[in-house]
């Protein structure tokens, strides 16, 4: 029975309070005693060069070592008050010489900082006595992560226990992912829509705060773009026709999970198709007489609109005089799309 272990995994060693607190630092280590039990038995703790922390228990009625405390079928009234004693000492030092870790693994609590830094949101824990930890944006109460800790059992055949990382991605890139090392299918959680990823150093911090972002777009509410499309330049009336995914100019500061709408220029005129997001920011080169791009985003047709319904006409009548580049809607009009597509149903 490793006590120490137990008592310390979600904490941190702070040389400087063990000083304060009543170790000293013999040989490179630091070390404390206490005598328990009317001082016929003495607890050693020490804490290494590495911050790995050690306890032992000594009979000086004896002078030899106790070890009857770490035996777990050992229940008797005498060896559970030795071992309540041990425990109340790394108690105290855990209290007054250690940072309480959200988590076990050194990964999970990087990557748990690093979410806190760039979205200001701390793990919450919502059920009692479990240690998963859930991040959600306060605007809505989305999730877009969630660790764990679980048997790697449950990932594969491996029999070790492991903390894992579930974020919310396009299941396109799921499945892209899945075939390299350290994605699985997501655990406890929608297989189509979520993934698992394994937090042991597999991957770096970088790759996995990458996914995290993307999980975290899918929380922030869409913004609704107009954007035009020239037929002259692109056969955009048949690009649906095969697939429900294409790739599209980027040149504004478009998010995962937006809208964008599609207006079809003459001899249209007029809004024919809704798509979300699903990737941006993906570098591509082109360039001819008529169109330059450096990057590209890749869209999910949702809707298709009949060819009389969203007229410029009817764009003018909420405010949109032209569409030249890309721009957000109005929100009247969104309004109208919205009514439009509830009656359609």
């Amino acid at each position: 029975m490793n006590i120490e272990n137990e008592v310390f995994k979600r904490s941190t060693i702070l040389c400087d309070k063990l000083l304060p607190f009543g170790f000293k630092r013999e040989k490179g280590i630091y070390v404390i005693s206490r005598y328990i039990l009317d001082n016929s038995f003495r607890i050693d703790v020490t804490v290494d060069d590495m911050n790995n922390i050690s306890g032992k228990i000594y009979d000086l009625a004896f002078d030899e070592e106790y070890t009857n405390f770490r035996i777990e079928e050992q229940n008797g009234q005498f060896v559970s008050q030795v071992r309540e004693e041990f425990i109340k000492f790394l108690e105290e030092i855990k209290d007054h010489c250690t940072n309480t870790n959200y988590f076990i693994s050194s990964q999970a609590n990087r990557i748990a900082t690093l979410i806190e830094k760039e979205y200001g949101d701390k793990p919450e824990f919502p059920w009692d006595g479990d240690s998963s930890g859930v991040f959600r944006n306060p605007q809505n109460q989305k999730w877009y992560g969630l660790i764990m800790n679980i048997n790697k059992k449950k990932l594969d055949k491996e029999d070790r226990d492991v903390e894992i990382l579930n974020v919310k991605l396009d299941s396109l890139e799921i499945e892209k992912l899945l075939k390299c090392h350290g994605y699985y299918r997501a655990y406890h959680m929608n297989k189509k829509n979520w993934i698992t990823i394994i937090l042991d150093d597999t991957l770096t911090d970088e790759e996995i705060m990458d996914c995290v972002k993307k999980s975290h777009h899918f929380t922030v509410k869409a913004t609704n773009w107009l954007i035009p499309a020239n037929p002259k330049y692109y056969d955009v009336i048949n690009c649906f026709n095969d697939t429900d995914i294409i790739f599209w100019k980027q040149s504004s500061n478009v998010n995962v999970g937006d809208l964008v709408y599609l207006y079809v220029a003459v001899p249209y005129s007029a809004i024919l198709y809704c798509c979300q997001v699903l990737e941006v920011n993906i570098p591509h080169q082109y360039a001819d007489d008529n169109l330059s791009m450096s990057k590209v985003m890749r869209l999910k047709l949702l809707n298709r609109f009949p060819q009389d319904k969203l007229t410029l006409d009817v764009l003018k009548s909420y405010g949109v005089k032209s569409i030249r580049g890309p721009r957000s809607m109005p929100k009247d009009l969104e309004k109208f799309i919205e009514r439009s597509l509830k009656n359609k149903k």
